[in-house]
């Protein structure tokens, strides 16, 4: 094993299966992040999402996607380019992973990316008892799905937030204000079907608890762009709270919390969830316009 690797490992305190999967998840972020810096992806686009608020602002639970927004819009934009500098960087850690991009639906501004590798190969080199893996398909894959925005709303700020480790490097981010703009569109506006993203719900009390604002004029200007308010129309931190309240009597907590707990090192952390619960905390929500 890379000795940076692991150090990097060493903060994790794995105990179980998940714990090396989840680690080896944000290793695999992390160093990813390090090749995207290298090849000047930031110059033209951040870092937002869940990831981003565990990885960059402490957020205390794991998360898989990576999302980035690009800076100023463009259709044309596509990760190819970015793609041998994410393979090439892991590698130099160890890691043995493909990078490919998905075939961009015309209909979409979403250009997407798969990072995959072997599980128990992975875990093998990031551990040496070999009896971790044992319990894995041969064929089982870890696959960490990245997406760009290529045609974002705008009306947020970013910041250089930096890393160190692998090596010392930044990342452009969102602002924590823009972050919970993003994570309440989310919350207020995804599809569910039959699965209730509780990962949502425990970043929106995360927020809460860490007394961060939400940008009210970017969380309207997302609801515009996906046709879930009138631009035309006032939005205030009222109007906010009500769509939120509205959201919590529809969900069903036990279910979110199913979603959630595997990402969790302290399960317990929602065991007081339920709808008197969130809605207590839209009580203590606090907004900004910028």
């Amino acid at each position: 094993m890379h000795s940076i690797v692991q150090t990097m490992l060493e903060k994790y305190q794995c105990e179980s299966e998940n714990d090396f999967i989840n680690a080896l998840k944000e290793i695999f972020q992390e160093i990813a992040l390090l090749g995207l810096w290298r090849a000047k992806f930031f110059e033209h686009a951040a870092f937002y999402g869940g990831t981003t608020l565990r990885i960059l602002y402490g957020l205390d639970r794991f998360s898989e996607d990576m999302d980035f927004s690009l800076l100023v819009p463009n259709n044309s934009f596509n990760l190819n380019k970015y793609n041998q500098a994410i393979v090439d960087e892991l590698a130099a850690y160890g890691f043995d992973v493909t990078v490919s991009s998905q075939n961009k639906n015309i209909n979409t501004a979403i250009e997407s990316a798969f990072i995959k590798a072997n599980t128990i190969k992975q875990l093998l080199i990031i551990n040496p008892n070999k009896k971790l893996g044992s319990s894995f398909h041969p064929k089982h894959t870890i696959k960490i799905k990245m997406e760009v925005d290529t045609n974002p709303p705008l009306g947020f700020e970013v910041e250089a937030k930096r890393l160190l480790l692998p090596i010392p490097f930044s990342v452009l981010s969102y602002s924590m204000a823009d972050l919970f703009a993003g994570k309440l569109h989310a919350l207020l506006c995804r599809k569910w079907m039959n699965r209730i993203k509780g990962r949502d719900w425990y970043d929106f009390y995360w927020y809460i608890s860490r007394d961060v604002a939400v940008n009210l004029m970017h969380l309207k200007q997302r609801l515009v762009q996906s046709e879930h308010w009138d631009e035309d129309r006032d939005f205030t931190h009222r109007d906010l709270v009500e769509l939120l309240n509205n959201k919590i009597n529809e969900v069903d907590f036990d279910k979110a919390k199913m979603d959630v707990i595997n990402f969790l090192k302290d399960k317990s952390s929602v065991e007081f969830w339920s709808q008197e619960f969130f809605t207590e905390l839209t009580k203590r929500l606090k907004s900004v316009t910028f």
